[in-house]
């Protein structure tokens, strides 16, 4: 059985610490209360005699929490918790009736570290692939306030929202993707097999290929010499290129180059500016202070160049500006349409409702421009499929014709 290590305080207020061999994390914890300790600090110790910090930091590598296993577990804490459960509690029976095992164990594990004297945002926090930074922020928001109940089914409204758009952009991208996979299968058969077998019927004869012709048949020789190297070199340049996107120089070209494309970096922009409305709003609602909220909803951009904007527009406020005036700099997210209607939101009272309604007016946007784009996307890129193929059975029909007339 694993031993843990301990520091309990006694009966007389005195700190108490060793180690004892128990089945289980929850055992050692019985074993320590029917000694008249309370526990303070509870750690299983390794094979090294190093104890060991709570397991979420160890099992986040061999198991992931899906995002709606995280969603249910979100809104069914705030029920629990508004219902008047006690939180260790309320993560008890979350973790009881987990169905997939990695939110079962990463529930558990939380529960242990707020028995521990752990407070719920730093036991997030230590599984950071499980609960973003913003997810974490707003939970310390809530702590802090005394308001987490309603913190959290804010943050699942949130997450069920954000769902419904990644599924609708997810959707809009699907088809596009399946057909230029299948476009460039298509292709690749038909220069690394099928031209080929064209090019055998047109050796032995003097006459010269069209220009077409020879162009296929050059590029199908290539394709069938080099085009394993191709494809490793593009594989190694893609992992060189992910490892530059992850520096600060390259990360911050990314970003600029993306948001100043044409078509993508106004979609990118309006996507951003959604979610950090509905960020806002949601906290704002929550009761979360508006520097607070800032902060956090800053974070959910994705974008390092927007919360740097946002991080310089928090800065303004703190110096007396409005919200609308500070984000009046930020034409990248906020259109003058925009800022109009927070500063009135603002006179008025209105702010988050007017954040939340910009959100959802936004997201319809979006919505409705995706599936416009998709809908034109699919006759161009059946268009462009039709094209290729018909060029390469154009390029190896033409030479038929001219063999014959050769012969005659």
């Amino acid at each position: 059985m694993p031993w843990f290590a301990y520091k309990a305080l006694e009966a007389g207020g005195a700190i108490n610490g060793g180690r004892l061999e128990a089945g289980g994390r929850q055992e050692a914890m019985r074993l320590l209360e029917t000694r008249g300790l309370t526990p303070v600090r509870l750690e299983e110790v390794v094979g090294d005699g190093t104890a060991r910090e709570g397991g979420i930091a160890a099992w986040w590598r061999r198991d992931k929490v899906s995002f709606g296993a995280l969603e249910d577990f979100t809104r069914s804490l705030s029920s629990l918790l508004a219902a008047g459960v006690p939180l260790s509690r309320a993560l008890t029976i979350l973790s009881e009736e987990a169905t997939e095992p990695a939110a079962r164990r990463a529930w558990s594990e939380v529960h242990d570290l707020v028995i521990d004297g752990v407070a719920l945002a730093d036991a997030m926090r230590r599984a950071p692939q499980i609960f973003p930074d913003v997810y974490v922020a707003m939970i310390e928001a809530g702590e802090a306030g005394g308001f987490l109940d309603v913190v959290l089914g804010q943050i699942a409204d949130f997450q069920s929202r954000q769902r419904e758009l990644r599924a609708t952009v997810l959707a809009a991208m699907m088809y596009p993707a399946v057909l230029l996979l299948l476009a460039s299968a298509v292709l690749i058969f038909l220069l690394v097999f099928f031209i080929p077998r064209f090019e055998v019927l047109f050796e032995g004869f003097d006459a010269a290929l069209p220009l077409l012709t020879r162009a296929i048949v050059n590029i199908s020789n290539w394709l069938r010499q080099y085009g394993l190297l191709a494809a490793g070199g593009v594989v190694i340049a893609l992992h060189l290129a992910r490892n530059w996107l992850r520096t600060g120089p390259g990360r911050q070209r990314w970003e600029r180059a993306l948001l100043a494309a044409p078509l993508v970096g106004p979609l990118t922009a309006r996507l951003s500016m959604s979610r950090f409305c509905r960020m806002l709003g949601t906290l704002l609602a929550a009761g979360v202070p508006l520097m607070n909220g800032l902060q956090v909803a800053g974070r959910s951009l994705g974008f390092q160049m927007l919360i740097d904007l946002v991080a310089d527009a928090a800065e303004r406020i703190r110096q007396g500006q409005t919200l609308a005036a500070s984000l009046a700099e930020n034409r990248i997210l906020f259109p003058g349409s925009s800022l109009e209607m927070i500063s009135v939101a603002e006179e008025s009272g209105r702010l988050e409702q007017e954040l939340l309604r910009q959100a959802e007016v936004t997201e319809r946007g979006l919505d409705r421009e995706l599936k416009t784009a998709v809908s034109l996307a699919e006759p161009l890129l059946l268009f462009l499929i039709a094209g290729f193929i018909g060029l390469i059975f154009v390029g190896m029909v033409i030479p038929i014709f001219s063999i014959q007339d050769y012969i005659q």
